[in-house]
């Protein structure tokens, strides 16, 4: 039988499974613009620039078209190329275009597609007023005046993530992109993760910066400026020089940090082996006593911050030991001023992340000693990119250098801490050691996001989840928490793949890239001499020499708290606001109220209102506390708080007090 196919510009292109026209065509090596679509996100459509014209059909979305046999299909007619130049010079109408001075310049998909189109002067004025700059988070900067609305991030952070921080406001020329109650990212429920920054076509949203103080600490000579490389970084940081996704770029990367004038140059992968000792034996003591199972693991700041806001209740369960990333700054500060006899303020870790989430752990409180932070800086992928290219340093034809000792030395195990199940591997090998066992533990491998197994150990079965992507982690925490699911130990990663798909890594647009860089951190692990973190010579004498006793722990390990979603003051839900003759009604939207129900009792209470006529005699506002409490859905009429609220209950309470 003939294989299906469709015709792309007098070319046959077969069909192989392909679920979308954009897909076949980009098969046939045609850059068909898109500024809406991710393979790994839905469908949206809005853009409207992979417009094709379909024998029969006309002009058809090739991203949401499907294709079927005998298509015959034109990219590039005189009236989509006049769409397509009207679609981009309307965007570039109300767009910031101070292109030399944005993160994404030479990066950008408006950039590069209105140079591919031949864009030369923009026919249409500027109708939106500029809008300040959103630096309220620690991780991620906002600009609206750069946004296309292409939606991309309202859907990343919703579908991946479920967490919702970003969505669409107002109509038609007014619509825009923003936080919940157009409050600052930094103050809603964001878990820093920067997915958003990940599929953003242009500069709106962007990894907040710390490269000139990085700079600034390399010129200060009385600072010893040391540098932190994570494993994630290493398998992605070539591809903007030239080096394939996957390929190990350790020691150019080192070799670039010293051209640049670090005085040390570490391993992450070091802090990865503390973790797995600490994780480890938690772990083993947790499944002795079965208590606090399963255990979660803690390496993922943007997972740590979605079970502090979403379940509390869970926090008990999280591992306790710090992230790689923290447990080296720690040790490093601990080792340096006792080495050196420096003031522990003299001395700057500079942390290189695949991680946006990471700037945000590392401003944690409970991350410093008397005000001091353990990472002073974090650098993004993207960042360490940049700085090379602000040196001058042709990076692609370094000599490779190597890591610093005593730090620099790692196991295979604290490197694949980068791909999703590696840190589950990890703790399997340490585990297996100490239980008398011994063998390979691949079955966490893999790009699922949710992985299940039963791992043979000794005369133990352990049952592991590994997880990727918060929207999977939820749906599993809420398996677990209903008694439908039991687990021994569950590794979550916020990002789909782990960290080698982190928000601050180099964006990609090939779907195997992802996977590539995994790969290439296995391989890592393959070639290296020890595959088991108990294994680390250099590792062991730090334990001997600086983390005797209780010293480990006080360093090593941290604590987790329940978390605002909503942070800063309440916020009113009302035109009419506080007025004195106004019946004043507050909602709790805390997460347990939430959950309770809150939201569904303010949408029937606001309708009731409504209808009734009752609108301009009340003031409502919504009120975000933290408590763990059971009482929800919580509503204050007046001064009387109502526990367990229903709309009944308001209704008549609201009655009383008007009355």
């Amino acid at each position: 039988m003939k294989s299906p196919s469709i015709l792309v510009d007098n070319v046959s292109v077969p069909i192989e499974g392909e679920r979308n026209l954009l897909e076949v065509i980009r098969k046939a090596h045609i850059d068909l613009p898109t500024f809406c679509y991710h393979s790994e996100i839905s469908v949206y459509g809005a853009c409207r620039m992979c417009m094709v014209d379909v024998e029969g059909q006309g002009l058809v979305p090739a991203c949401s078209t499907p294709p079927a046999d005998g298509m015959v299909v034109r990219t590039n007619t005189q009236p989509i190329r006049d769409l397509r130049r009207i679609i981009v010079e309307l965007m570039l109408a109300n767009h910031d275009a101070n292109c030399t001075t944005c993160p994404r310049s030479g990066d950008c998909r408006l950039q590069r597609i209105a140079a591919q189109l031949g864009i030369r002067k923009v026919r249409f004025q500027k109708t939106m007023k500029d809008m300040p700059l959103d630096l309220s988070s620690d991780a991620i900067v906002r600009d609206p005046n750069k946004c296309v609305l292409c939606g991309d991030c309202v859907r990343v952070c919703s579908e991946i993530q479920s967490v919702g921080a970003l969505d669409f406001a107002h109509r038609g020329a007014n619509a825009r992109v923003v936080p919940c109650f157009d409050k600052g990212l930094g103050t809603v429920e964001c878990v820093n993760c920067g997915q958003c920054v990940k599929v953003c076509p242009v500069g709106a949203l962007t990894p907040k910066s710390q490269i000139d103080a990085v700079w600034e600490a390399l010129h200060d000579k009385t600072k010893l400026v040391v540098a932190s490389i994570a494993p994630a970084v290493r398998v992605a940081v070539g591809e903007a020089f030239g080096f394939q996704p996957g390929e190990t770029t350790s020691g150019q990367i080192v070799a670039s940090l010293r051209l640049m004038g670090f005085d040390r140059v570490y391993d992450t992968s070091f802090g990865a082996d503390m973790t797995v000792m600490e994780e480890g034996r938690e772990f083993l003591e947790r499944l002795q006593k079965g208590e606090n199972l399963p255990q979660f693991t803690s390496c993922c700041p943007a997972w740590v911050k979605f079970a502090e806001q979403y379940f509390p209740e869970m926090l008990s369960h999280l591992s306790s030991c710090k992230s790689p990333q923290q447990m080296f700054g720690a040790a490093c500060k601990e080792v340096l001023t006792r080495e050196t006899g420096r003031d522990r303020r003299e001395i700057v870790v500079v942390s290189i992340m695949p991680c946006t989430a990471k700037k945000f752990e590392a401003r944690r409180p409970e991350m410093a000693v008397n005000g001091n932070p353990d990472i002073d800086w974090v650098l993004t992928t993207q960042e360490f990119i940049q700085m090379v290219r602000e040196s001058g340093i042709d990076f692609s034809v370094l000599e490779p250098a190597s890591f610093d000792m005593p730090m620099g030395f790692k196991t295979g195990a604290g490197v694949i801490f980068g791909a999703s199940g590696g840190v589950s591997e990890a703790v399997l090998r340490y585990a297996a050691d100490k239980l008398g066992a011994s063998g390979e533990f691949t079955q966490t491998r893999g790009e699922d996001g949710l992985r299940v197994c039963q791992v043979e150990v000794g005369d133990q079965t352990l049952r592991l989840a590994v997880v990727s992507g918060l929207a999977n982690a939820r749906e599993l925490m809420d398996r677990i928490r209903r008694g439908e699911a039991q687990y021994d130990l569950v590794e979550v990663m916020a990002c789909c793949g782990g960290c080698v798909n982190g928000g601050g890594q180099p964006v990609h647009e090939h779907r195997d890239t992802v996977s590539k860089r995994a790969r290439g951190l296995y391989d890592n692990d393959t070639m290296l001499p020890f595959h088991r973190s108990q294994d680390n010579p250099y590792l062991r004498k730090l334990y001997d020499e600086h983390l005797r006793g209780h010293r480990a722990h006080e360093l090593l390990h941290t604590h987790y708290q329940n978390r605002k979603r909503i942070e800063n003051e309440d916020i009113w839900l009302s035109a009419s606001n506080e007025k004195e003759d106004t019946l004043p009604l507050t909602i709790c939207f805390g997460t347990s109220c939430f959950l309770r129900g809150a939201q569904n009792l303010y949408t029937a209470l606001t309708a009731y209102l409504q209808e009734q006529g009752l609108a301009d005699r009340v003031s409502f506002k919504a009120t975000f506390c933290q408590e763990s409490c059971q009482k929800g859905p919580v509503l204050m009429v007046g001064e009387e708080e109502i526990h367990h609220c229903t709309l009944e209950k308001a209704k008549e309470a609201i009655a009383r007090h008007l009355a």
